[in-house]
């Protein structure tokens, strides 16, 4: 039987940017465009073992060293454990360890884009600045199940990444704190599918082991909510605080969060009634009282944009009743002028034949 030659390699450009930095073999010492727009870029100074390229949410050990483009040493790590994909670094860290193998040391230039930004990360590291790593992929392990580990090892790693959420989250990156959230709630959360072992697991657990468990996700939807109150995913954001809300219904951040939420949305009077119950928990609260005093004057402009309809709609009734009656009356006029006129004409018309019959005769 005859075997055909694979193709596919007569489609790849060499010289391409994307081509060389998914390629798993490239000569060292060559600068790779990693996004093609040069904000990152990547080059091998030693060689790794081929084809040992970590894949998203494996464990990578890592050596870093960042300095500034005057030498500067901002970012020293000797054994930084990461897990790819899950933004434990910067982003043009985690996007460039991606294309490394196992030994490989390289240097990635990070422009500010994907690195610190505008805010940077003071003291250390000024805004607007470029980063120049030194990096060594030194070891990659697959990321253990979540259904394998103890409650304990669950909270202590979704807390984590909640953590980093806030990390983003107040660097105004809203949607890379969503990512973290989520991340975090996988740990948080037990899957409804559960194994008969973490079944286990979770019945030798204590009840306050659980209780924290739960406590700590609730914090993570929190704050889940307000990143998409951020990125205007309202419908999304009321889902995070009613997850809240059905565990721990007078939790004040959650419905204060709610009231806003359906303040945004345009329902006003459910956002009212919503902060009113914080108002029963906590009495004088200024922002709640500042937000209801808002809404409060929404709701009267709202009553009277309906009013003002009604009477609209009222009026024009009115208007059609009123033409309908003159068109009436003119037609009953019309009629009545007509028959007249019949009339008159039909009695002329035999005093007439009655006078030309004497006459005749």
């Amino acid at each position: 039987m005859k075997i055909e030659s694979n193709k596919m390699e007569d489609n790849i450009a060499p010289n391409d940017t994307m081509t060389k930095a998914t390629l798993n073999d490239h000569p060292p010492e060559e600068w790779i465009d990693i996004l093609g727009n040069r904000q990152l870029r990547k080059k091998v100074v030693k060689q790794g073992k081929s084809s040992t390229r970590p894949v998203r949410s494996e464990i990578c050990t890592l050596r870093i060293i960042g300095k500034l483009r005057d030498g500067t040493v901002v970012e020293e790590y000797e054994d930084l454990k990461i897990q790819l994909g899950d933004l434990e670094v910067i982003q043009g860290l985690d996007l460039a360890i991606a294309l490394m193998d196992v030994n490989e040391i390289a240097e990635i230039e990070v422009d500010p884009r994907f690195a610190y930004g505008q805010l940077g990360k003071l003291p250390t590291i000024p805004p607007d600045a470029t980063i120049l790593y030194t990096v060594e992929l030194k070891s990659i392990e697959m990321e253990e199940e979540i259904e394998t580990l103890s409650t304990k090892q669950r909270k202590e790693i979704g807390n984590k990444k909640r953590e980093r959420g806030n990390w983003w989250f107040e660097r105004d990156e809203p949607m890379l704190a969503i990512q973290c959230y989520r991340r975090a709630l996988e740990f948080l959360i037990p899957a409804e599918n559960r194994s008969s072992y973490q079944t286990e697991m979770d019945d030798s657990a204590t009840d306050a082991e659980l209780q924290e468990l739960l406590e700590d996700s609730m914090k993570v939807y929190n704050n889940l909510a307000a990143a998409q109150m951020k990125t205007q995913a309202y419908d999304a954001a009321l889902k995070s605080v009613e997850s809240v809300l059905s565990c721990q219904p007078q939790n004040v951040k959650a419905l204060f969060r709610k009231g806003k939420i359906l303040h945004y949305k345009g329902e006003h009077t459910l956002a009212y009634q919503t902060l009113l119950q914080i108002v029963k928990l906590v009495p004088e609260t200024k922002a709640v009282q500042m937000e209801l005093a808002i809404l409060k004057e929404k709701i009267t402009k709202d009553a009277q944009h309906e009013k003002n309809l009604y009477r609209k709609m009222f009026g024009t009734h009115k208007n059609t009743n009123t033409s309908l009656k003159n068109v009436k009356k003119e037609t009953k006029s019309k009629t009545i002028s007509y028959v007249s006129w019949s009339i008159m004409g039909g009695t002329t018309a035999a005093v007439a034949g009655f006078l030309l019959y004497r006459f005749i005769l």
